[in-house]
């Protein structure tokens, strides 16, 4: 079932995204080289609640962190551990606020320090791969048109799109139905309309799109080991075009 979400619901969800986009911009301080993981999930921990809101991420089928930390080949589900980032690395923090039940979700890609000029452009595409995915988000369109613009645009610069993972709709469950997929046909899936709220979060790698998952049940990597990148936002669809709710 699809959740259409009033004016006033997608208003406590962007309540959600104001303090999830503020914790990001904090985050992007704090990341340099000789920082752990787990300083900064703590430090994510505690910023959302000191704004009154929780991690939902935390506890989520059992996953024991506020935060996912991804660094280089993983693709998405890291965990936030004593490893120490070094300059060259490429982290993403991802992480989902509840606020009074309503969620925002939102994942960043960062550079640590001088990095190469490879994970530059890595860096550069994915985040315009969301931006490009985010513009086919309008009323009329359907989630095909948001799948094919940015694997489209990726696979046309060389890089591999992860098909495992995919965005969501969120509401008062982290993940909604439908799902929107960052690869396929334009014009297929779920029309889109008015009150959907869903992610966007494309995870491009630099050699082929293929993940598998560690032992952990939890951390997935690109099987080649090349570097993989990814940024999310949640979006409401509105009668005035797409609104990002997790806007930094």
């Amino acid at each position: 079932m699809i959740h259409l979400k009033t004016p006033e619901q997608i208003a406590k969800m962007k309540r959600a995204g104001e303090i999830l986009a503020d914790c990001h911009k904090e985050i992007k301080k704090l990341i340099k080289p000789g920082i752990t993981t787990e300083e900064i999930d703590v430090f994510a921990e505690n910023f959302i609640l000191q704004r009154g809101a929780t991690p939902e991420q935390k506890g989520y089928h059992g996953y024991p962190f506020a935060t996912c930390a991804s660094i280089n080949d993983v693709i998405c589900h890291g965990f936030p551990s004593k490893t120490i980032l070094k300059d060259g690395d490429i982290v993403t923090i991802d992480m989902v606020v509840n606020l009074d039940g309503w969620l925002a979700d939102s994942a960043w890609s960062y550079p640590v320090g001088n990095v190469s000029a490879d994970a530059k452009n890595l860096l550069k595409t994915t985040e315009e791969a969301l931006y490009i995915g985010i513009e086919q988000a309008v009323i009329g369109n359907r989630v095909g048109d948001i799948s094919h613009t940015i694997q489209t645009f990726a696979e046309a610069k060389g890089y591999g799109v992860v098909r495992d993972f995919v965005g969501h709709a969120i509401g008062k469950e982290m993940h909604e139905l439908p799902q929107i997929p960052h690869y396929g046909p334009p014009k297929v899936g779920t029309p889109l309309k008015e009150g959907m709220v869903i992610t966007i979060e494309p995870m491009l790698n630099i050699g082929m799109y293929h993940a598998k998952v560690d032992l952990d049940g939890w951390t997935a990597r690109t099987v080649d080991g090349s570097l993989s990148a990814q940024y999310e936002h949640t979006i409401a669809i509105t009668a005035n075009g797409p609104v990002i709710l997790t806007k930094q």
